[in-house]
């Protein structure tokens, strides 16, 4: 019995001694206050410690999600993701504030941030200081900015975010028509008439007051008559000429450039047929077709071959 007794304790005195050696007795972080959690946060947005202050914030609304401060910690959230050049998470948050809360005072706030958000996403260091066309990118994301400024303009006119949302979206508006604009001329190089007449007659319709619509109506002339479509390429030059009298449109008939000419930049394969330039002050000379070598040395060695024939 002594035997089977001491055996037990040692057996308990082990497991008990076990548990201590695997973490049983690691210590728990302890409960901070609510209020507390939500100071160090903005003590952290204020020095612009952003990946502290999402920390806190992120704690604060796992340990109380129906604390007074909830509200207000998930706009913080969004506003430390998109400082914190965190797009996606930012946008997840403000969907879900949007969602949750319908009714808030500051519904605007987050409706500006989640259009703010997606309108600097595109604005690289790149396209910051170099000039990068940025018309020409794939315009996703200044949609979805543009669509969260309208909801902010027409649900809150009189907001004060309001103003900066309008002045954005007029540029977004721009951006977009203009995007069009080159995607049009896409189908009319490539003598696709159906797409670039539909793309002309889809920035007439949705982007009008735009620097594109000449453009757009351009394109719309041209692609209407290729088509045989007299009647609305008549219609299309009569309002290019009503509203926009005078204007020069650089858009033209584009051929088909062989792969050759593609290749080579224009040097070789060419379907135009290159013309010198002839100079005012001296005879008219006939003119010459340059040579294969003439066109790869770009005409340096031109004046040389023509004093050496002299």
């Amino acid at each position: 019995m002594r035997l089977a007794k001491l055996l037990a304790i040692v057996s308990i005195t082990l497991m008990a001694s076990g548990c201590s050696w695997f973490g049983g007795d690691e210590k728990e972080t302890p409960d901070v206050p609510e209020q507390e959690l939500y100071e160090d946060a903005l003590g952290f947005l204020e020095g612009e410690n952003y990946p502290f202050a999402i920390e806190k914030l992120q704690l604060l609304e796992a340990r109380y999600p129906f604390g007074r401060f909830s509200d207000q910690a998930q706009l913080e959230l969004i506003f430390a993701y998109h400082k914190n050049f965190e797009p996606e998470a930012a946008r997840a948050t403000a969907d879900r504030f949007i969602r949750l809360n319908p009714n808030h005072a500051n519904l605007d706030y987050a409706l500006y941030l989640k259009g703010l958000t997606s309108f600097e996403q595109d604005r690289t260091f790149f396209e910051k200081y170099l000039p990068i066309d940025e018309t020409q990118r794939d315009p996703g994301n200044a949609l979805e900015s543009f669509q969260s400024f309208q909801q902010l303009i027409s649900r809150f006119p009189n907001s004060q975010y309001a103003p900066d949302a309008q002045k954005r979206m007029t540029y977004l508006k721009n951006r977009l028509a203009t995007y069009e604009v080159h995607v049009a001329r896409y189908y009319v190089k490539r003598e696709a008439w159906v797409a670039a007449a539909n793309r002309g007659r889809y920035v007439v319709e949705n982007f009008q007051e735009t620097p594109a619509v000449p453009d757009a109506l351009s394109v719309m002339v041209l692609a209407y008559s290729e088509l045989g479509m007299t009647d609305l390429a008549d219609d299309s030059q009569a309002v290019l000429d009503a509203n926009f009298p005078g204007f020069q449109s650089n858009i033209s008939l584009a051929k088909k450039e062989s792969l050759l000419s593609t290749a080579t930049f224009g040097l070789l394969g060419s379907n135009e047929k290159v013309r010198p330039v002839v100079r005012t002050t001296q005879a008219a000379q006939p003119e010459q077709e340059r040579s294969w070598f003439s066109r790869l040395t770009f005409g340096i060695f031109d004046s040389e071959d023509k004093e050496q024939t002299q």
